[in-house]
C-alpha cells in the first residue's frame, strides 16, 4: 500500500560509521521519518549530457502584464521566426502586434473573449449589464506581489467578482494554444502533431520559484503539453530570452541613445523620442508586417564584433509590471551566454504610471468617488484607462503641448449625481493647477503633471540600474540593452541616456516591444544557449551533524544512542549568487526511515542571505518539498531460505539529483539497490 509514512522519530536510522548523519530529527518528524546518507559538508557537482531536441516546431507565448503575444518557428528553418496575426481591433498609433492582457468571462464564468476583442466588448454592454461580465487586465503583477501564493490564490475582476486565478491564466493560455495551433497548421506542409511541439512560456527572472511552477500548472490546465511530459514546456526568463536576441542583432537594428547628442538634460531635437533612421527602419517595418516574419542571424549579429571575451553587459526588460535586470558575458567562439550577477530588480514597470494617474484622480475627485464609479461603471473605468493608455505612450521631455484625456460621458455624469457639481468645478477646488479642464470634456495634462506621474517609476528603474552598475561584478558594463515595452517610453529613455549615457553604450532594439518574445522563440530552439546563471536564494534542508561543545548551541543538542547531535543545521545545495552551469547537478542520498514506506516527503528550506546556520534562524523559511514515491523493493537473490536469511534486511538507498542550473528547479531520483527510477517531484506551491 503507498501510504505516507506516518511521524515516527524512533523509527530515525542514523548511520553507525558517519560523523555526519544528516537529517535533523525536527526535520525528519515532519519530513515522514527520513534518513539521509550523504554528508553534509558541499554540494556534489556532477555533469549530465547533453539532450538532443526531438521537436519540429517551437511555439513561445510572452505573457505580459499589460500586452500579450506569441510567435512560432519551424526547427527545419529556425532562422525565421513567425509572428502571430494581427488582432482584430487595436489602438490607433500603436505599432505592436501583441495584444492587450485582458480577458472576459461571462457572468456563470465561461470563457468568453481575450485581448481587444475582450476589450471592445465589454466596453460595448450596457452598463447595468456589465456589472455581470468578469473583465481582468493586468492580473500577471498578482503572482510577483502574492507572498503565499497556491493553486487557490484568487482574482478579483473588476466587478468585484473573485475567481481561482489558475482558471484565469489557464483560460488566457488556452486561448493562445487554439490560435498558435491553427497558425502552425496553415503554415506547415505536413500534419503537426501535439507532441511534436515544445512550449515556451515567458516569465520574470525576478519571480520566485512558486510563480514560475504556477505558470507550468496553468499550462497542464490549459492543455498546452500533458503533466507526463513537462520536458515539452520550458519556462524562460524574460530579460535571458531578450539577452538571447540581442546576440542576433546588426548594427541597422538597433537605436543608439549614446550617438545621440544631449543639450541641458533634452536632445538637441527638441522632443522627437527617435531619430530619422529609427523612424525610417519602424515604417520599413510597418510595411512588411503583413509578412509577419522576421529572419535572424544564424551566428552572432555584428553588434558583437565590438565585444571581447570577458566584456560584460546589462539587459534592463522594462515592462508593464516589472523591471528586470540581468548582467550576461558572451562567450567565444562558441556564443553561449553566462550570468555574472543575479537576476535583480522590482515592481517599477509601466502600470506605476497609470496607478500614479489613478492616485490623482483620487485627489482631484476624491477616493471614495473613483472607488464608487470602478464599482458601479466598470466598463466605463476601463475606457478612461484605455485613454490614459494612449496618450500616455506619446508623453515625451520637453513636449510643449499639454496631453488630453477624454473623461467618459459615464464619468461627468456620475459625478454629477453623485456629488452634485460639475467635474470642472472638482478641479477648480482641488487647486492642482498641473491638470487643466477642456470645453471639449477632456482632462488636459501639462507637462510637469506628467513629468510628476511617470518620475517616481522612472527614479526607481534609473536607480537600480545605477546601484547595480556599482557592485563589483558588474562594474566595467559595456553595453546596456533597454528592452520591453515601457523601453518605448521617451520619458524613460532620455532618463536613462541623462543619467548613464557617459557609463555604457544605451542600445534599444527596433520593435523593442517584441524582443523577449524573438528570443523566447529562439530559447526553445537551443535551451543550452545559457550555460551559466546565478542563483538568487540559498537552497538547502534541515540535517543533524555531531554535536560540538562551544560551537553549536545548547538548545540544539539532541542525544540518541548515546551520542550527541546537533539538529536543525541547514545543509546547502546550493548559495546566494553561486554559479551553476547548465547540467550540473547536486546529488544527495537518503534512505527510508522504516520497512514498507513508500513516500519520502523532505522539506526545502531557502534564504536570501548568506549568514544563516539553522533552519530555525530568521529569515530562512520552507519554501517546499521534494516527494520521492517508492515502488514496491524487488526480493533480494536468497533472501527466502538463502544463505543471507539470518541477517537483518539491508537498508534502501534513494539517490536523489537536483539540477539548479535551469530556469526552474527540477529533481530525479533512482533506487540504487535496484537501479529502478523512482517518481521524484518537487512542489513550491503547497506552503
Amino acid at each position: 500500500m503507498a501510504d505516507v509514512a506516518q511521524p515516527d522519530p524512533g523509527s530515525l536510522q542514523i548511520p553507525a560509521d558517519n560523523s555526519s548523519a544528516p537529517s535533523s530529527p525536527a526535520t525528519a518528524r515532519n519530513d515522514c521519518s527520513i534518513a539521509p546518507l550523504t554528508p553534509s559538508p558541499s554540494p556534489m557537482v556532477e555533469v549530465r549530457p547533453r539532450m538532443s531536441c526531438p521537436f519540429s516546431v517551437v511555439v513561445a507565448i510572452d505573457f505580459g502584464t499589460t500586452s500579450s503575444g506569441y510567435a512560432f518557428s519551424f526547427t527545419r528553418d529556425s532562422e525565421a521566426i513567425h509572428m502571430m496575426k494581427r488582432w482584430e481591433g487595436g489602438d490607433p498609433g500603436v505599432a505592436n502586434q501583441k495584444s492587450p492582457t485582458s480577458l472576459l468571462l461571462t457572468p456563470d464564468l465561461r470563457f468568453h473573449s481575450f485581448g481587444f476583442a475582450a476589450r471592445d466588448f465589454y466596453h460595448d454592454l450596457d452598463p447595468e449589464e456589465a456589472r455581470h461580465w468578469l473583465y481582468f487586465d493586468k492580473f500577471k503583477m498578482k503572482l510577483h506581489s502574492t507572498s503565499d501564493l497556491t493553486m487557490e490564490t484568487e482574482l478579483e475582476a473588476v466587478n468585484g467578482r473573485r475567481v481561482r486565478a489558475i482558471e484565469v491564466f489557464a483560460h488566457a493560455l488556452h486561448f493562445f494554444r487554439e490560435h498558435a495551433l491553427k497558425e502552425v497548421k496553415d503554415q506547415s506542409s505536413s500534419v503537426v502533431e501535439g507532441e511534436e511541439i515544445r512550449w515556451v512560456i515567458t516569465v520574470p527572472a525576478v519571480w520566485r520559484q512558486p510563480a514560475k511552477q504556477f505558470m507550468r500548472e496553468a499550462a497542464y490546465l490549459a492543455g498546452l503539453v500533458s503533466p507526463d511530459c513537462p520536458e515539452q514546456l520550458l519556462i524562460a526568463l524574460e530579460p535571458e530570452a531578450a539577452s538571447i536576441y540581442c546576440r542576433k542583432l546588426r548594427l541597422h537594428q538597433v537605436l543608439d541613445l549614446s550617438l545621440q547628442p544631449i543639450a541641458n538634460g533634452f536632445d538637441l531635437e527638441g522632443s522627437r523620442p527617435f531619430d530619422s533612421s529609427f523612424r525610417q527602419a519602424r515604417e520599413q517595418l510597418r510595411r512588411s508586417r503583413h509578412s509577419r516574419t522576421f529572419l535572424v542571424e544564424s551566428g552572432t549579429g555584428e553588434l558583437w564584433s565590438e565585444l571581447q571575451t570577458g566584456d560584460r553587459y546589462i539587459v534592463a526588460d522594462c515592462g508593464g509590471g516589472t523591471v528586470d535586470l540581468t548582467v550576461h558575458q558572451i562567450e567565444q567562439p562558441q556564443g553561449t551566454l553566462k550570468e555574472l550577477y543575479k537576476a535583480s530588480g522590482g515592481p517599477y514597470g509601466a502600470i506605476g504610471v497609470d496607478l500614479a494617474f489613478e492616485a490623482m484622480l483620487c485627489q482631484i475627485f476624491g477616493e471614495d468617488f473613483i472607488q464608487s464609479f470602478k464599482a458601479q461603471r466598470p466598463a466605463a473605468w476601463v475606457d478612461l484607462t484605455i485613454a490614459f493608455e494612449a496618450r500616455k505612450r506619446t508623453a515625451a521631455p520637453g513636449r510643449a503641448n499639454a496631453l488630453n484625456i477624454s473623461l467618459p460621458f459615464s464619468f461627468i455624469d456620475f459625478y454629477k449625481r453623485q456629488r452634485g457639481q460639475s467635474v470642472e468645478a472638482a478641479l477648480r477646488k482641488s487647486n492642482m493647477n498641473i491638470v487643466k479642464w477642456s470645453s471639449q470634456g477632456m482632462l488636459r495634462l501639462t507637462q510637469e503633471a506628467m513629468n510628476e506621474l511617470f518620475q517616481p517609476t522612472i527614479v526607481n528603474i534609473v536607480k537600480h540600474i545605477e546601484e547595480l552598475m556599482a557592485k563589483p561584478e558588474v562594474r566595467g558594463v559595456r553595453f546596456l540593452f533597454l528592452v520591453g515595452g515601457f523601453a518605448e517610453s521617451p520619458m524613460l529613455q532620455k532618463a536613462v541616456q541623462r543619467a548613464l549615457g557617459q557609463a555604457c553604450r544605451i542600445i534599444i532594439p527596433h520593435d523593442v516591444g517584441l524582443t523577449i518574445l524573438k528570443g523566447a522563440v529562439l530559447f526553445g530552439l537551443d535551451p543550452t544557449v545559457v550555460r551559466v546563471r546565478r542563483c538568487p536564494l540559498i537552497y538547502g534542508v534541515g540535517v543533524l551533524n555531531r554535536f560540538v561543545e562551544g560551537r553549536h548551541p545548547r538548545d540544539k543538542l539532541l542525544i540518541k544512542e548515546g551520542r550527541e547531535w546537533c539538529t536543525d543545521i541547514l545543509d546547502r545545495f546550493v548559495c546566494v549568487d553561486q554559479s551553476v552551469a547548465l547540467g550540473e547537478v547536486v546529488r544527495r542520498s537518503y534512505t527510508p526511515a522504516r520497512l514498507g514506506q513508500r513516500k519520502i516527503i523532505i522539506n526545502i528550506y531557502c534564504s536570501s542571505t548568506e549568514d544563516v546556520a539553522y533552519i530555525t534562524d530568521p529569515g530562512v523559511r520552507k519554501c517546499g518539498t521534494i516527494t520521492l514515491d517508492l515502488p514496491e523493493p524487488l526480493p533480494l537473490p536468497g533472501a527466502v531460505g538463502g544463505a543471507g536469511g539470518g541477517a537483518g534486511p539491508e537498508r534502501r538507498e534513494i539517490k536523489a539529483t537536483m539540477q539548479f542550473g535551469d530556469t526552474e528547479i527540477k529533481v530525479t531520483a533512482v533506487d540504487v539497490m535496484s537501479n529502478r527510477t523512482v517518481r521524484a517531484s518537487i512542489d513550491f506551491l503547497s506552503n
